[in-house]
């Protein structure tokens, strides 16, 4: 028999809320367990945002060493070393991971290297890394278990070993010619960085489009933008079966409506999309409910169907990206604080960081369409700001919504240089509610990308004035009505 043990708190899964969640409760001088797979600190500093970026950005760099002669400088041959490529980013994440380790080591928390599953509804087995078994009963359970990426069941895919992220991260080796299946978020930007490697890279995509969550518009400048630096785009293709080893020799036959045809490279890198890291844990016994996709059934407090278990992150449907996850901590820590916090009406940005980057705050036209919002559009190309042209990097656009009615910003769009800082610019004026007219008015700093905004809201077209005026007489009429004296009832 297990000797079954008490806590207060287990969260399951170490990664952005819950580490943060752990490390809040031993402030308060709880007693809290934290059961974790193998990431120290979650995935966002081990094998997702973080390295990433860094290895994104040694692309960057070696693209501009390669057109060193654009801005003046006198360069010899390049070749991306991968090994030192990789050695960087090691180092990175070793420091990063040394300091979540300490803040784990607080008073009061216990940080547990193993799997959990649930035995029932609070009580959870422990089968340890280093070997043995241990059950614990918690007075509160919190659910941060995360998502992996998804390989799509076609024939010979899974056989063919595809690298995901994690893997591609860890190459020390250069792909010859390098396949991504799938045009979003994590296929864009492995496929830019690759390619600047020095790989031969191709973007197989299911859909229409890149990034399909994005407006035409976007979706259409980025494409270019591939195609010009040379990365093969083949859009509304299906890979029907996969033959070979990535690593070696890989051929994938696709079909689209121009017909089959059989693509052959070096290596093969899935990003399809994710999945919830909600199989084999027995959430059943826990009383957890799924919905259909296999994510935590939650209300907008981050409550699970089962009392005294949250779920907060990926795993509980949330958008997908680490700031998102850390504000589900905060939702549940003020909840737990007693303060009213819900998930509804965020406002979430994200930045895609190809180059020139990619951000977005708010709705897109394709999202106003499809709520049946009439929105004001205005655009305005990089070639306008003046910071752009300094750098030398004009591609792209800025775009924003504007309520038809009213001077309200609904969202922006931004693809250039350090889109990902401008979109903040947007954000805090959308949370503060400021119309339009006070970034159009502001005093930016020249030359800087957020002066672009200057430049952007002074092209407003007037707002539909018969509409919003005759609201604003319906809104008046109502309140002199309930101004008015009441009939006496008969």
């Amino acid at each position: 028999m297990f000797e079954r043990e008490k806590a207060e708190n287990v969260i399951l899964g170490g990664g952005e809320p819950g580490k943060y969640m752990a490390w809040e409760l031993a402030r308060q001088g709880r007693q809290t367990v934290v059961i974790e797979r193998a990431l120290i600190g979650g995935s966002c500093p081990n094998i997702a945002c973080l390295p990433s970026k860094n290895v994104i950005h040694s692309a960057e760099v070696a693209h501009l060493v390669r057109h060193a002669a654009e801005y003046g400088q006198r360069t010899g041959p390049v070749v991306t070393d991968m090994a030192g490529v990789r050695r960087r980013k090691r180092e990175m994440v070793d420091g990063l991971i040394d300091i979540n380790r300490k803040r784990f080591a607080a008073d009061g928390l216990e940080f547990v290297l193993g799997e959990g599953r649930f035995l029932g509804p609070r009580e959870i087995e422990i089968r340890l890394a280093a070997g043995g078994t241990r059950r614990i009963e918690a007075d509160r359970v919190f659910l941060d278990l995360g998502t992996h990426a998804a390989v799509p069941d076609i024939p010979g895919l899974a056989d063919a070993a595809p690298l995901t992220h994690v893997e591609a991260l860890e190459l020390a080796r250069l792909p010859e010619h390098l396949v991504v299946l799938g045009g979003g978020y994590v296929g864009a930007e492995f496929a830019q960085a690759f390619h600047r490697f020095g790989s031969r890279v191709t973007v197989v995509e299911y859909g229409p489009q890149l990034l399909g969550r994005e407006d035409a518009d976007v979706a259409d400048a980025v494409t270019v933008m591939f195609q010009e630096e040379g990365i093969d785009v083949i859009l509304a293709a299906e890979a029907r079966s996969v033959e070979g080893r990535s690593g070696d020799r890989v051929r994938l036959h696709l079909r689209s409506a121009a017909g089959e045809r059989v693509l052959e490279c070096s290596d093969v890198l899935v990003a399809t999309g994710r999945t919830p890291n909600t199989k084999d844990i027995g959430l059943d016994r826990a009383g957890v409910e799924l919905d259909s996709r296999g994510y935590i059934r939650v209300n907008e407090r981050l409550e699970t169907s089962t009392p005294a278990v949250w779920a907060m992150g990926e795993c509980a449907g949330s958008p997908q990206f680490t700031h998102v996850a850390f504000d589900d901590f905060r939702v549940v820590r003020d909840n737990l604080a007693g303060v009213q916090r819900t998930t509804r009406d965020r406002v979430i940005p994200y930045c895609v960081f190809i180059d020139p980057e990619l951000g977005r705050v708010g709705l897109n036209e394709t999202e106003a369409k499809q709520k049946g919002i009439d929105a004001r559009i205005v655009a305005l190309p990089m070639t306008s700001v003046l910071r752009a042209r300094s750098l030398g990097e004009t591609r792209g656009f800025m775009k924003v919504l504007l309520d038809a009615a009213s001077d309200r910003i609904l969202g922006f769009t931004m693809l250039g240089p350090e889109a990902g800082e401008v979109i903040a610019v947007v954000q805090t004026a959308m949370l503060a509610g400021l119309p339009y007219t006070r970034l159009r008015d502001a005093i930016f700093t020249h030359p800087t990308m957020a002066e672009g905004l200057n430049v952007l809201l002074a092209n407003v077209p007037a707002r539909k004035r018969a509409e919003h005026d005759g609201r604003q007489a319906r809104r008046r009429h109502a309140r002199r009505a309930d101004a008015a004296p009441k009939a006496a009832a008969v």
